[in-house]
């Protein structure tokens, strides 16, 4: 099941016709499967912190590193049930969702999941999963790190003891006035490896100096008291961010003019992101009588109250470390956003078509898994390649079978088959590979040697 999400993902019965086509193929039927996804959920959690220890035989583990991100799956149904419940969907699907939560370690390796109702607030599902990896995995020492939608004060008091810490993004437009006015001021800035501070408002005046910092990320710290916690908060300033952000507004600016002059019958209520916010409407005349039809126009003050946050970013830990080991930690961050897109597309664990609970846990259980076993394998191979040229290079591995001979291989070598070949020790790019050999190759796979490096 497996190694079929991560190849050919697809419903339960293409799965038990697919593997009848692997090299060693299992034996069992769609009963099988169905029977054991009742299981699989049941020992879900026991199969998690074992799959943890046994990783230890084979790699080392960064757990002093935490990263937990939320995200939900749509069903093709209207009705909810269970844990299929209305929510705010981050695809904006009018369909009932339920929500993953995902730790992940400091390499990119999932950890731990959970799954809860499609309704349930995404800041409380952190702290219960934490507290499973510290009992059931014995974690002590760590630093969990999130994004802003996640760092509510309680989870950021359950990280402030003991051996755990928290980096967590902080909202700059939601800082209270006076935090705001200091994040945003254009002194009092420091340039790593420099002493002294940087006004960046020459950035805005001289090329030559916007050029020579172009890639450079400012940043300014203070410690602040909120809500009986005492935090750090850094804030950073990047030229490279700054346009980033501006480039992508002028696109939403573009399609909102469009949208206006062709299709306002269209706009609709926009989201927090959606384009459709930079337009306005007037439903009244100058003079307070009601209009006979909605005029709409680009919302230009919006735009230039966002444009004074463009380039900045906000963190907030209680860690003492240097500012720029925190940054680069939450720079990271992008990992999990992948891992969970890898799993939407790729591994197509999503529109979800079981109605039960239980086999509705075990299919995630099993994309978690294969997903596990993925990253597992793109470390190996040094994160030399994409997402899809792996996928797509395991799936080119075919061969014929020759009776009683053996096997040729179907596939020409790449840059891919060799390294695959060099870190998991086999090689099966020959003219033939007799059956004795592909039997040995087998029998290594299942041998628990370490092949497995960081």
């Amino acid at each position: 099941m497996l190694y079929a999400r991560i190849l050919f993902p697809g419903s339960k019965l293409a799965t038990t016709q697919l593997v009848k086509k692997f090299l060693e193929p299992p034996s069992f039927d769609l009963q099988h499967v169905y029977r054991a996804l009742g299981i699989i959920a049941t020992e879900s959690d026991l199969i998690q912190s074992e799959l943890y220890k046994n990783s230890l035989l084979i790699a080392e583990r960064n757990t002093r590193i935490l990263y937990y991100d939320c995200t939900n799956y749509f069903f093709e149904i209207e009705q909810e049930s269970g844990l299929k419940q209305y929510g705010i969907s981050k695809e904006h699907r009018p369909n009932p969702i339920v929500q993953m939560g995902l730790f992940m370690d400091g390499d990119g390796i999932p950890l731990a999941f959970n799954i809860s109702k499609g309704n349930t607030n995404e800041q409380i599902t952190l702290t219960p999963l934490e507290q499973k990896l510290l009992k059931d995995f014995e974690l002590s020492k760590l630093i969990v790190c999130t994004d802003a939608g996640l760092a509510s004060t309680t989870n950021r008091k359950f990280n402030d003891k003991k051996n755990r810490a928290f980096i967590t993004t902080q909202s700059i437009k939601k800082l209270k006035k006076p935090l705001q006015e200091w994040a945003l001021s254009k002194t009092g800035w420091h340039k790593p490896g420099a002493e002294g501070t940087f006004d960046i408002s020459i950035l805005d005046t001289d090329e030559a100096m916007a050029e020579a910092y172009k890639n450079t990320i400012f940043y300014k710290e203070r410690w602040i008291s909120e809500n009986e916690l005492e935090q750090r908060l850094l804030v950073t300033y990047s030229l490279k961010y700054k346009n980033y952000q501006r480039e992508i507004r002028h696109d939403q600016i573009d399609r909102a003019t469009k949208l206006v002059q062709k299709n306002p019958q269209k706009i609709g209520k926009p989201n927090q992101n959606d384009y459709k916010r930079f337009v306005t409407k007037k439903s009244i005349t100058p003079d307070g009588e009601i209009a006979s039809k909605n005029l709409y126009n680009i919302d230009f003050d919006r735009i230039v109250k966002e444009e004074m946050f463009d380039g900045y970013y906000g963190i907030c830990t209680n860690l003492e470390d240097d500012a720029q080991s925190i940054i680069n930690i939450n720079h990271q961050r992008w990992e999990i956003e992948e891992s969970f897109r890898i799993m939407k597309t790729e591994f197509r664990a999503r529109p979800v078509y079981l109605s039960r609970d239980d086999r509705i846990f075990a299919h995630f259980t099993t994309c978690f898994l294969a997903l596990t076993l993925y990253r597992f394998l793109e470390n190996t191979l040094e994160n030399r390649f994409t997402c899809h040229k792996i996928i797509q290079g395991l799936r080119d591995l075919n061969f014929y079978k020759l009776k009683n001979e053996g096997y040729i291989p179907a596939y020409v070598s790449n840059d891919f088959t060799d390294l695959l070949h060099e870190k998991f020790q086999f090689q099966t790019d020959l003219q033939i590979v007799s059956t004795q050999e592909m039997k040995k190759i087998f029998k290594f796979t299942k041998s628990g040697k370490k092949v497995l490096k960081k």
